[in-house]
């Protein structure tokens, strides 16, 4: 028994052995691999901080660029008119419904012409009267027995009564109401009995063949606009309608008004667009985009310069590797570029610093940079260009 149990403890102490022998090298091997790790994450970060300080330079760029500009607009059909009434009554017909696309001519309202209609047969009468009084005084004069002041005088009220028949079938054509062109209509205003007085308005009107769309332009961009001949093409205008989606006609601007409005420094423009599907509508709002193409445009990235006091600058590598900060004459902003002036500091032949600009300061000389083609540097760019 003695033996026995010595056997068994001997046993023990083997596998107790080996147990702390696996679990020291298991404890080496993850050792081993935290420092592999640790070395690995700070070789990693030497590299990312290496390419961080290392200066990428590129070149302007110089193309043909479409610039464009959005100015909020107001919709308004060519011809848009109040339907109102020119005689008092009772609306006794209503032909339309409201929506309804017309021609013209069409019957819209009948206001009720009974007594209008009495009037003109009254009229008429005393009319017939009046002409044959003047043809028995005509008569009576050819045989000498009357004078020719009298033949006047008939004449005269037969020219009065003719007058008060052509006055009292002007009344009575107005108890009817016709479209006068082609157009859309809008809602009702008064229903069938209703009393309808002279001048209330029974509803609208809207020719949408052609829009005439008005938007304000700011002085300066009126002045460039305005100040050299235009060709056609920089005439056409596109329209953004309310949900984004452009219109697919073109549209042409035909008028400037007269007078700047002095609160705003704008001058309104009228452009005009055709609507044959008569998707747009009087009232409507949208945007209108006028483009113009600058030809042989100098551009810079947005990400490749620096503003400080409101002024925007490019650092400019030189031959000899001294960075220069050169400032920028930028004439208009386009989504990722400056569109700028050319100038002695910037030419579509000088190195610029496309990434790395903190690293940048002026009269340093740049010792560890590398160039990127312009094909490459401006691959993820908005270009408008033709």
């Amino acid at each position: 028994m003695f033996r026995t149990f010595k056997a068994t403890d001997n046993c023990r102490a083997r596998e107790s052995g080996a147990a702390n022998l696996a679990a020291f090298m298991c404890a080496g091997l993850m050792a081993a691999m935290t420092l592999s790790g640790c070395d690995h994450k700070e070789a990693h970060h030497e590299e990312e901080k290496e390419a961080e300080s290392q200066l990428v330079l590129t070149k302007p760029i110089k193309r043909d660029t479409v610039i464009s500009r959005d100015y909020v607009c107001q919709i308004h059909s060519c011809r848009n008119i109040e339907i109102r009434a020119l005689e008092r009554g009772y609306l006794e017909v209503v032909s339309v419904k409201e929506g309804q696309l017309l021609n013209e001519g069409d019957l819209m309202f009948s206001i009720l012409p009974r007594v209008y209609t009495a009037v003109v047969k009254r009229a008429e009468a005393e009319a017939q009267v009046a002409r044959v009084e003047y043809e028995n005084t005509k008569r009576l004069l050819e045989s000498d027995v009357v004078s020719d002041k009298e033949l006047t005088m008939a004449k005269a009220k037969l020219d009065q009564k003719m007058a008060e028949v052509n006055l009292s079938q002007t009344h009575l054509g107005f108890t009817t109401i016709k479209a006068p062109f082609s157009g859309l209509m809008d809602r009702l205003r008064l229903r069938n009995g209703s009393l309808v007085e002279v001048g209330d308005l029974l509803t609208t009107l809207s020719d949408n063949s052609e829009m005439w769309i008005y938007f304000n332009v700011p002085e300066s961009d009126y002045l460039e606009y305005a100040s050299q001949v235009q060709p056609e093409e920089n005439k056409k205008v596109s329209l953004v309608m309310a949900n984004g989606k452009m219109f697919d006609q073109k549209g042409r601007i035909n008028v400037i008004e007269g007078e700047f409005n002095n609160k705003t420094g704008t001058i309104p423009f009228r452009a005009d667009f055709p609507n044959p599907k008569r998707l747009l509508r009087h009232g409507e709002t949208g945007n209108i985009r006028m483009e113009r193409t600058v030809k042989n445009a100098l551009l810079v990235p947005q990400k490749a310069t620096a503003e400080f006091d409101d002024e925007r600058y490019v650092y400019v590598v030189g031959k000899d590797d001294v960075i220069k900060q050169v400032k920028l004459d930028v004439l208009e902003e386009l989504e990722d570029l400056y569109v700028v002036k050319p100038s002695a500091g910037v030419t579509d032949q000088d190195r610029i610093i496309f990434e790395g600009q903190r690293q940048a300061h002026d009269g340093d000389k740049a010792h560890d940079y590398r160039f990127e083609e312009t094909k490459d540097a401006y691959a993820n760019l908005k270009l408008r260009a033709q």
